[in-house]
């Protein structure tokens, strides 16, 4: 008796509001942290400071998450204006969409006469051929109805829980330039923490991923911070 084997794959399937999360959180890290730094060098109280940050946290987080909206928004756009361009072309010139078709097939190794075969079977179902042509030609993915509003609050909210770990240290810390170093320490191990939980979601090597935004944030952090510096 013959026992079939069900073999589950598991895959990854969150890349874009991952992508949003990381926007979200890499900037609110540092846009912050390179305000309060930069305010630290003027005054050494934490008040002020902490009404700059939030004011910064709020207008950011909006700015970023209208801009998540629109580009979103853009896609789809874009997305559908790309539809309506191949469903003209199929009944227009359906040859040659038929030939683009046919060379497609052919890069994945069908010979000619195999490729023109599929195609014409294709082509008897005008949706599934425009949803190839989609995909395989212009490689656009449906996107999801909902992705703009999704994206906008993704982004935000991300802005507004990464600017609130470098502003934390002066709620509670009286002195802004003590409240400076445990800023720094403070932004550094979230950059690595975030890094690392960013590495176990998309496949990569967790540890690897945790120290390249560690680093890659630090710099832009501590870039931000000395123009900061510079302007005050």
């Amino acid at each position: 008796m013959v026992h079939l084997q069900h073999h589950h794959e598991h895959h990854f399937t969150a890349g874009e509001m991952v992508r949003d999360i990381v926007i979200g959180m890499s900037d609110g890290l540092t846009v912050p942290f390179a305000l309060a730094a930069g305010l630290t060098g003027a005054v050494d109280a934490s008040g002020i400071i902490i009404t700059a940050g939030l004011a910064e946290i709020a207008a950011g987080s909006i700015a970023m998450g209208l801009g998540g909206y629109l580009a979103a928004k853009s896609d789809t756009e874009h997305y559908v204006s790309e539809r309506k361009r191949e469903e003209r072309e199929i009944v227009e010139v359906p040859n040659i969409e038929k030939n683009e078709v046919a060379e497609i097939f052919e890069k994945y190794g069908l010979s000619k006469q195999d490729s023109m075969l599929v195609t014409e079977s294709l082509a008897k179902n005008p949706h599934h051929w425009v949803d190839f042509m989609m995909q395989f030609e212009l490689g656009l993915d449906k996107p999801d109805p909902k992705r703009a509003r999704t994206s906008a609050f993704t982004i935000a909210g991300s802005y507004v829980a990464g600017g609130f770990i470098p502003l934390s240290p002066y709620i509670f810390i009286t002195s802004a330039r003590e409240a400076l170093t445990i800023s720094v320490i403070v932004t550094l191990i979230a950059l690595a923490v975030f890094g690392y939980i960013k590495g176990r979601f998309t496949g990569a090597h967790p540890i690897r991923s945790g120290l390249q935004t560690m680093l890659i944030g630090g710099l832009a952090a501590g870039a931000a911070f000395l123009l900061a510096r510079l302007i005050s």
